[in-house]
């Protein structure tokens, strides 16, 4: 009989998407199953998650529920078992998750994120009838307080897990506010929620969490220091004997070059060639000139400093001067935005930059491009360069976290021995990016030697099959 357990998570995949979480927390449970676990993710009742919701039913009632009445639904969609929160006071809005068509985060965000750990908390301990999982699974800073909730609120114990998939994104809110998120005086301490004189969300669930992951083997070290730890590193070294870095993985389904109907035409390691019917459509699509003798570099992100985008343009002049067309899809700080657009208008037909996030753009990238650029500073796991590597899209990667981890250097003895997949660099400069550019160039212009190199790239073991059973691992030992 399978173990039930309660994902408690902001966005899922296909559902609702920002970023990386989503795909994990639409990924992860479907992976679970075959480990002998049956996940039912939490999330908020967004407009897009209520219309999507099939045989939907509730099954608990919360009349005042954080400022108005809400009830929990169960259902079902792409295959995942569901509860949304239905409470339109807090999120029946248009706009994304966390903001406003403007872009602005909604000001009530504290509140509408801690009514999720304090509703995951509520259905561990038993609110729905019939049905206890033995384990609560929280992600990110969004559901970080369900720890706390657990270990204050009182009720039956019951083990947590939270994931940490990025820490520069920690949930710090005014203390005024305890009493509104539902929580005791006893819980504003340095034990619990309290963060340098305010309630941290992410801090509370690193800190009460019975264990923690990080979404990297090497992210899970690197939190641990004062360069990494955003100011948490002193709390992640105390508890280091709980915390494990598990590689994340992509829907190798969902991600399939032989069948993905979002791209130009179907490949595999076995028919490169038809990776140029892609390149020609990701060429005309983007506005670059049809120019198939030119390498083509893309990029699929957030354009924000943290990914490096600042010095992608600084490394530009190089990568133009070797005759190379860059395709950019992405959406982030407005000055970077900006920047990119007028690179493309004063490079027109080498240069081309979408401003926003397009699915079927974004895969048509990764079949497209000769080779993916992700000059992060630092990067917990990295998704864009699994993608890549399933794709025969070379990723080009700086040395930290999750790139590190999935990226083996494509150095002249890694390529004798047929295990580089990719380019590595270190550290994040524009001198050091140059360097890696005019590598992978070299590499390039030699087309059997680049062809090898796809290939490896492509035989990389990128599922979620691996990373489960690591998950799963760790779940047995919680509740043993």
């Amino acid at each position: 009989m399978a173990h039930p357990v309660l994902a408690v998570v902001s966005e899922a995949f296909p559902l609702v998407k920002t970023g990386g979480l989503a795909d994990v927390a639409g990924a992860l449970p479907l992976a679970l199953a075959p480990e002998g676990f049956a996940v039912r993710t939490l999330l908020p009742g967004y407009p897009g998650v209520l219309a999507r919701l099939e045989g939907a039913k509730p099954v608990v009632d919360w009349p005042d529920f954080f400022g108005g009445p809400a009830r929990v639904v169960s259902g079902s969609a792409a295959g995942l078992d569901l509860l949304a929160i239905d409470a339109p006071h807090l999120y029946a809005r248009t706009g994304g998750p966390y903001a406003g068509p403007d872009g602005i985060d909604w000001p009530d965000n504290g509140l509408r994120f801690a009514a999720l750990a304090w509703a995951g908390a509520q259905v561990a301990q038993g609110a729905i009838a019939g049905w206890r999982p033995a384990l609560v699974h929280a992600h990110d800073w969004q559901a970080g307080l369900v720890p706390a909730y657990l270990r204050f609120g009182g009720g039956p114990r019951v083990p947590s897990v939270v994931t940490v998939h990025n820490l520069a994104f920690q949930g710090q809110y005014p203390k005024a506010l305890l009493a509104a998120f539902r929580l005791p005086p006893a819980a504003y301490g340095v034990d619990g929620v309290e963060y340098y004189d305010t309630i941290g969300f992410l801090k509370a669930g690193i800190a009460l969490a019975d264990r923690i992951t990080t979404v990297s083997p090497r992210y899970a070290l690197e939190i641990r220091t004062s360069e990494f730890g955003m100011g948490l590193d002193g709390l992640l070294r105390e508890r280091a004997s709980v915390l494990t870095g598990i590689l994340n993985g992509i829907d190798t389904t969902e991600w399939d070059p032989a069948a993905d109907p979002r791209i130009a035409a179907p490949f595999d390691a076995k028919r490169l060639a038809a990776r140029e019917a892609n390149r020609a459509a990701l060429r005309q699509r983007m506005g670059l000139a049809a120019e198939p003798s030119a390498p083509l570099f893309g990029v699929v992100s957030r354009l924000t400093w943290q990914k490096g985008i600042d010095v992608l343009l600084d490394a530009l002049p190089e990568l133009l001067a070797s005759g190379s067309q860059l395709a950019v899809v992405g959406t982030g700080d407005g000055a970077l935005q900006n920047a990119l657009l007028r690179a493309a208008q004063s490079n027109p037909g080498q240069v081309a930059a979408f401003i926003g996030f397009d699915e079927s753009l974004a895969h048509l990238v990764q079949a497209g491009s000769d080779a993916i650029l992700v000059p992060s500073r630092f990067e917990p796991c990295g998704l864009t360069q699994l993608c890549a590597l399933r794709y025969g899209a070379i990723p080009v990667v700086s040395r930290v976290g999750g790139l590190a981890d999935t990226v083996i250097d494509a150095n002249e003895m890694a390529l004798a021995a047929g295990t580089g997949n990719g380019m590595q660099f270190s550290p994040v400069t524009r001198d050091a990016l140059a360097l890696a550019l005019a590598r992978t160039l070299a590499v390039w212009r030699d087309r059997e030697a680049w062809q090898r190199l796809q290939r490896q790239a492509m035989a990389t073991d990128v599922g979620w099959q691996r990373p489960a059973r690591h998950y799963a691992a760790l779940y047995r030992s919680l509740i043993a």
